[in-house]
């Protein structure tokens, strides 16, 4: 924790926040849980965005140890359906959310020191919901930015298509129409996991006896 901030939290008295930060495309989305003005690192964090509204709720976090990705939920209050369509379209989802909490001198509206980050991740489901009484609401479920190992990457191999996907014009397995042993990258194989056939099975042979 940044000194300057538990310095502050062991004061008597201290003004606690909660921000949001919502990476957006072409926009920074920066609100509070609250109502007010404060200024973290240079930024300018408000209750109420004129574009996307202000936050609802957020579900409760926790830390845990399980086979799962951190995972949280974030509700907000759109002002108009314009808002509640642009949060919900499939461009948003893998943008980038940043939680954190910390505390701000009152006089001066400046956050003291650097907030604490409670939540890093990304947006995976958006969903919107509409009550009885009309007011429109935009849950955005979030994962951590470790859900990303939890990815299966199939479809990996030494083949010119799959290198070309990743480095364009790259041809150096261009002519690679198939492997019969593993490769691997950086590190030594494992004893007695290397595969040899053919002329290159007979020499290896015959140098083993002679010595």
């Amino acid at each position: 924790m940044d000194p300057a901030l538990r310095a502050a939290l062991g004061l008597p008295s201290v003004l606690l926040f909660g921000a949001l930060k919502i990476e957006l495309p072409g926009y920074t989305l920066r609100l509070l849980d609250g109502s007010g003005v404060v200024v973290v690192n240079g930024e300018t964090y408000i209750g109420l965005d004129p574009t996307f509204g202000t936050i609802s709720d957020i579900s409760e976090l926790a830390e845990e140890i399980g086979d799962s990705a951190p995972e949280i939920t974030i509700t907000l209050n759109p002002p108009d359906v314009s808002a509640a369509a642009a949060l919900s379209n499939p461009a948003m989802q893998g943008c980038v959310i940043h939680l954190m909490a910390g505390a701000v001198d009152p006089i001066s509206g400046i956050a003291i020191g650097t907030p604490e980050t409670l939540f890093l991740g990304e947006i995976d489901v958006p969903t919107i919901s509409i009550d009885q009484s009309g007011l429109r609401t935009l849950e955005l479920s979030a994962v951590s930015v470790f859900e990303r190992l939890f990815e299966v990457e199939e479809g990996q191999r030494a083949s010119n298509g799959w290198h070309q996907s990743i480095w364009p014009g790259e041809l150096g397995l261009e002519f690679m129409t198939g492997t019969d042993v593993n490769l691997y990258w950086g590190v030594k194989p494992p004893k007695g996991s290397t595969a040899k056939s053919g002329a290159l099975a007979a020499v290896f042979d015959r140098s083993r006896a002679a010595s």
